[in-house]
């Protein structure tokens, strides 16, 4: 992306969202509402992130403390599957009631927990310009140049194309923080030993085997070398050679990313897996040999969505998450991003291709395979492929107050609330390696349930006092890796997109910095506007 001549913005807005996240959205509509000029500067060229980006089974956990904005989103979406024709290729009726029309408050709306990406995209899209939100696309953060600051204050942003927004409250709602990192905020990538926050789950987690995404879920072990036996053959593709590290130690590593595919089991709305031009399918002989072991749950999660589609998301020790694939995704460069990009579609797509044809797979499963195909009509701008990889964790901020497991398993008060989360504590692998006994194995799977909803702490959005006083960070918060792992939920990253927005809008009209809000004032706004801060506050 090649820089152009710089375009200087007239007027100062008042509120600068960078982002085209669900998180994004929600803190643009939020500003909007409450009266000031708002323009979401995005990167990506679809709103809503994952949410419309596949990820149509919601990992809700409680979803008595979803409110505000979040809820009302999927308020939106059970209306547009009241409209005609929105049952285009299976009846409501044989759909079932799975997330549709849950109740809430007294019965006074109905929300829809399950749906479609593209039903996504139009409430999103519809709901900015019902706002007359004022929404740039395809606009890149100039992440070396781009950022002004002036004694503590970002002052202005400008993207690659050359155009500059001059603001007075700025919010990064980027699943990377690539904003508050060009502003010089403090962050952190990879995993924290469990000695910096004194946590149990945090560091490296050899020897811990939650869910069923490791290979102690397959009957016998299984051989990592090209040759079976043979270390001096090598180890197949997608194992690492390097030593997984000590239990409980810190490292650098993300866990892994994926796809969530919209496949349609419907003939008439699919289309065959393609195979990727520099497809080679010794590249998944590791799973041709699960396969061999008696593995049979391939089908583990196609979890099902209207209109005869799925979300389907990674099961098992060899899967979609491209395990190993993305340490330095973070903190890489554009260009460097789309060649991971890049490389997780070909292997994903590769993935679906192999399971598809490849003569190594069980015939009961091939067959069965073979009724699938992508959604015809999902992303048809981008060959029914997610225009969104998952990007699971890449930057956390260290801010004024973290967020670690301590708070979210209820050892320590959170305070200063401005809305809840209530998922498992769930980080996916992170490294795939060799262990002690010459088999391979992958680290880094957790899966640590609550034993209620937790607080989220206002001061894990914004950055410490003495770094920058006018911005607000909703989606790369404050937070360990472990509580990261429950936070990052979609509907949790709108909720925080709607509370940096009012803290934002509200120390604007104080003419103070974020860091010095009184809470009082922002709780009893975010209460008036259907925020849940506790559990006395849930929705019934």
């Amino acid at each position: 992306m090649a820089c152009s001549q710089k375009v200087e913005q007239e007027e100062t807005t008042d509120v600068i969202v960078y982002g085209g996240t669900s998180g994004a959205v929600t803190a643009a509509i939020q500003a909007k509402k409450m009266g000031k000029s708002v323009i979401m500067v995005s990167p990506d060229k679809h709103l809503g992130g994952l949410t419309a980006g596949g990820l149509g089974w919601t990992d809700t956990g409680k979803k008595e403390v979803i409110g505000g904005l979040s809820r009302e989103f999927y308020q939106r979406v059970y209306e547009k599957y009241t409209e005609d024709g929105a049952w285009k290729w299976e009846a409501k009726s044989e759909f079932g009631n799975k997330g549709q029309g849950t109740p809430a408050i007294d019965g006074a709306f109905r929300t829809m927990w399950i749906f479609e990406p593209h039903v996504a995209e139009e409430v999103y899209d519809e709901w900015v310009e019902e706002l007359g939100i004022e929404v740039l696309r395809d606009e890149w953060l100039d992440r070396e140049t781009g950022v002004t600051v002036e004694e503590g204050k970002i002052t202005a942003i400008r993207t690659l194309s050359g155009k500059e927004f001059k603001g007075k409250m700025f919010i990064d709602a980027t699943y990377e923080g690539d904003l508050m990192a060009a502003a010089g905020v403090s962050y952190h990538v990879g995993r924290e030993g469990t000695n910096v926050y004194g946590e149990e789950w945090n560091g490296v987690q050899t020897g811990v085997f939650h869910h069923k995404h490791h290979f102690k879920a397959v009957d016998q072990p299984i051989d990592p070398y090209i040759i079976p036996g043979d270390p001096s053959s090598g180890l197949l593709p997608k194992i690492s050679g390097e030593d997984p590290g000590v239990k409980g130690e810190g490292d650098n590593k993300v866990q892994a990313y994926c796809f969530r595919t919209c496949m349609s089991v419907n003939p008439d709305n699919q289309v065959p897996f393609p195979r990727p031009d520099n497809y080679d399918s010794t590249q998944y002989e590791l799973l041709g040999r699960i396969f061999d072991a008696g593995w049979t749950e391939w089908f583990g999660k196609f979890d099902m969505i209207p209109n005869k589609k799925t979300d389907t998301n990674n099961h098992g020790p060899f899967s979609s998450d491209n395990i190993g694939m993305n340490y330095d995704y973070p903190e890489a460069s554009y260009e460097r991003r789309r060649e991971i990009i890049q490389e997780h579609e070909d292997y994903q797509k590769g993935l679906l291709y192999y399971v598809a044809n490849d003569p190594r797979v069980p015939k009961e499963t091939q067959d069965e395979f073979k009724k699938w195909g992508l959604a015809k009509d999902e992303f048809t701008d981008n060959g029914n492929w997610p225009h969104q990889i998952y990007v699971r964790e890449a930057r956390r901020m260290v801010g004024k107050y973290v967020m670690t497991e301590n708070e979210l398993l209820q050892k320590k008060p959170t305070p200063e609330s401005v809305g809840m989360g209530s998922y498992s504590i769930d980080s996916h692998n992170i490294q795939r390696y060799v262990d002690e006994n010459g088999h391979v194995q992958n680290e880094g799977d957790i899966g640590v349930g609550l034993r209620q909803p937790y607080e989220i702490a206002y001061g894990s959005l914004v950055p410490k006092a003495d770094e920058i006083t006018n911005l607000v960070v909703p989606v790369a918060v404050s937070a360990s890796h472990i509580a990261f792992g429950s936070i990052r939920m979609e509907p949790v990253f709108m909720i925080l997109g709607q509370s940096a927005a009012t803290a934002a809008v509200m120390a604007l009209d104080g003419g103070i910095s974020v860091q010095e809000l009184p809470y009082s004032s922002l709780k009893t706004k975010l209460l008036e506007d259907g925020q849940v801060l506790t559990l006395a506050d849930k929705i019934n």
